[in-house]
């Protein structure tokens, strides 16, 4: 059911808050995820020979099939992740900027926060700084941590769980990616679906709802961390 971010969703039983990183702790609209796909096309386009559109079209398989074109990169054309990714190192943020309001939010949460990524170490470290939240997160567990077995596969989250011995009864999982959250509620995580799309979903393993990450977690209810 879906939560309405007035009503303060119910969280007093979290103490580690998981957070994707692209297109969750920034929106959609920033425009970054359209600076990073025709780069992913050209290189897909480079390696193989292929015609732009059929590039593009493999792309878009891969990623749908693998969870991350990378993998699927990796696993057909023995791709070198570390070749794949340095093609967006250089991509500018400057479509990115610090939320104050995300950044007062995030410090309220009881607990540990983490990054959980489908994207390098390099990027999410840029990223991180862009938006102000460097230093904000006990650990970042990127594409490599999990010897590149990507979300949603269940390897990524038995990785992240055991590097991190998480108790997935007193976790949040924030994505914007529907998909990603199903294995995390089978694990018994609380699920939260981020973003412009998040209120249309009827997903029975999304638990709340919000188009938005700063209101929603301005608003939860959390666990007391100084009881009187």
């Amino acid at each position: 059911m879906s939560v309405d971010v007035r009503e303060g969703a119910d969280l007093r039983h979290v103490d580690t808050w998981v957070f994707d990183l692209d297109n969750t702790l920034y929106p959609l609209e920033s425009g970054l995820a359209a600076r990073m796909s025709p780069r992913i096309t050209d290189f897909v386009e480079r390696l193989t020979g292929l015609p732009r559109p059929e590039a593009l079209a493999l792309q878009k398989r891969y990623l749908a099939e693998h969870g991350l074109t990378l993998r699927g990169l990796m696993d057909h054309h023995g791709v070198d992740p570390d070749a794949y990714h340095a093609v967006f190192h250089d991509v500018p943020l400057d479509c990115l900027s610090p939320d104050p309001a995300l950044v007062a939010a995030l410090r309220r949460l009881p607990g540990r926060r983490l990054i959980f990524t489908n994207s390098d170490d390099v990027h999410t470290e840029r990223v991180l700084e862009a938006l102000g939240l460097a230093g904000l997160f006990e650990d970042v567990f990127h594409i490599g941590s999990a010897a590149f077995a990507p979300k949603p596969s269940r390897a990524a989250f038995d990785a992240i769980v055991r590097a991190h011995a998480i108790e997935p009864r007193v976790t949040a999982f924030f994505e914007d990616s529907e998909r990603n959250l199903e294995p995390a509620a089978a694990l018994g995580m609380t699920t939260v679906l981020v973003g412009p799309h998040a209120d249309a979903s009827t997903a029975p393993f999304v638990h709340h709802r919000t188009p938005a990450l700063a209101p929603f977690l301005a608003e939860a209810r959390l666990k007391e961390t100084n009881p009187t």
